[in-house]
C-alpha cells in the first residue's frame, strides 16, 4: 500500500503493515478472565482468518499477553508476521505486586516501573522478547507518554524529557542498525505524538482511543496534518473505544469510569442510523478508521474466535455512501472526516 505522495518515498510501515491486526488488551485478561486455552484459540482463529499483525506490550496483564502470544507465534515461521510491542514499563516479579489492583484477571506477579531512559529501553525489548520466545520486534512503541497516564512517578513532561534524551535516540539507533524496522510512540492523548514529531524521528504512532465515530475532530484537523507533513503513518487502535461501539457498557479503558451521557446519546443516534440503512455499527467503525490517508493499520481486539473473525469479516462489507452521508447530515462525523478508502 502507498499513502504518500509522488514525490515522498513509502516506509517500511506503509509498505509492510496489513491493514487489520490483533490488538492484545483482550488476550491480557484486562476487562475479564480469559484461560490460556481460550487465549490460544483465539489467536490460532486470528493466524486462520489470515491476521499476520500482532500488537502486544509488557502492560497487557503485566507480562500475560506477551506470554500468551509468544506460546502461539513461536511457532510460527518468524518473516510470516509482523509484531509489535512496547517499551517504558519494566516488569519486576515481587510478592507484594499490584498485579491485582492493576489486573484483577491476569494473575500476574509483577510489579511495574517506568523507565524511558535509554538503557531502560534496551532491557525492555530483551524481557519482551523472552516473554514471547521469539528473537525480534518489527515496531516498538514507547507506551503511554501521556498526561492521562495517572501511574506516572513524576509529570508526563518530565518523564518526556527523559524519553527525548535516552528512548527516543536509542530507538533511532536500534532502527539505524536493523534490529527494528520502526518505532513511535503508543498513546491515548495527541500532545504526545505532535511533541515527539517535533523532537525526534519516529516512523509510526499507535493512535489509541483519538479516531472513532465518538470522537475524532482534533485527531482530523491537529494530528493527522502533523503526521501527513512528515510522511509518517497511524496504527489505529481502540477505535471501538474499547468495545463501547460493539455493545459493551464501557467506555475505553475504565470501566469503573461513569460514561458521559453525550456519548450514550450519540451511541444511540449513530445506531438508528445504522439500522436504517443495514450497516453493522462495528464494521462502519472499524472502516472509518482504516479512511484517513495517514492510517495504515486497525488492531481491534478480541476474547473470542468470534470476534476475531467477524473484525476481519467488517473490512470485506460494502458500506453504502448515503450511510456516511447520513451521519455527516445529522452533524455525527465531521463534515470533512473520510468516508471512502482511497488505499484500495
Amino acid at each position: 500500500m502507498n499513502n504518500t505522495s509522488p514525490a515522498q518515498s513509502p516506509t517500511w510501515a506503509q509498505q509492510h503493515l496489513p491493514s487489520i491486526g490483533l490488538g492484545g488488551v483482550a488476550i491480557g485478561n484486562e476487562f475479564e478472565y480469559i484461560s490460556d486455552e481460550a487465549a490460544h484459540h483465539t489467536l490460532q482463529a486470528a493466524w486462520q482468518a489470515g491476521v499476520r499483525y500482532y500488537d502486544v506490550s509488557p502492560w497487557y496483564g503485566l507480562g500475560l499477553a506477551e506470554r500468551r502470544y509468544g506460546h502461539f507465534l513461536h511457532n510460527q515461521k518468524r518473516e510470516d508476521y509482523i509484531i509489535s510491542s512496547k517499551v517504558g514499563k519494566m516488569l519486576r516479579a515481587s510478592k507484594q505486586n499490584k498485579g491485582a489492583e492493576y489486573f484483577p484477571h491476569a494473575h500476574s506477579p509483577n510489579n511495574v516501573t517506568f523507565d524511558y531512559t535509554a538503557d531502560g529501553v534496551r532491557r525492555s525489548i530483551e524481557d519482551s522478547l523472552q516473554r514471547l520466545g521469539i528473537d525480534s520486534l518489527d515496531i516498538v512503541f514507547v507506551h503511554d507518554l501521556s498526561p492521562d497516564n495517572k501511574l506516572l512517578p513524576t509529570d508526563w513532561l518530565d518523564q518526556f524529557a527523559i524519553a527525548e534524551k535516552g528512548a527516543f535516540p536509542a530507538l533511532s539507533q536500534l532502527r539505524d542498525e536493523g534490529v527494528i524496522k520502526a518505532w513511535g510512540l503508543g498513546v491515548n492523548c495527541p500532545e504526545p505524538i505532535l511533541k515527539t514529531i517535533d523532537v525526534a524521528d519516529p516512523d509510526v504512532f499507535l493512535l489509541a482511543s483519538q479516531y472513532s465515530l465518538i470522537d475524532h475532530a482534533y485527531a482530523l484537523k491537529h494530528v493527522f496534518p502533523a503526521v501527513r507533513a512528515r510522511n509518517l503513518s497511524l496504527v489505529m487502535g481502540s477505535n471501538l473505544n474499547a468495545g463501547f461501539l460493539s455493545g459493551s457498557e464501557r467506555y475505553n479503558y475504565d470501566p469503573e469510569k461513569p460514561i458521559k451521557e453525550e456519548y450514550l446519546e450519540k451511541r444511540d443516534r449513530l445506531r438508528a442510523i445504522a439500522r436504517q440503512f443495514d450497516v453493522d455499527l462495528r464494521t462502519a467503525s472499524l472502516q472509518f478508521a482504516l479512511y484517513p490517508d495517514v492510517a495504515v493499520s486497525v488492531i481491534p481486539g478480541a476474547r473470542t474466535p468470534e470476534q476475531v473473525k467477524q473484525n476481519v469479516e467488517s473490512l470485506q462489507v460494502a458500506i453504502p455512501e448515503a450511510f456516511w452521508q447520513a451521519l455527516k447530515e445529522q452533524h455525527l462525523i465531521e463534515a470533512d472526516a473520510p468516508i471512502t478508502n482511497l488505499k484500495q
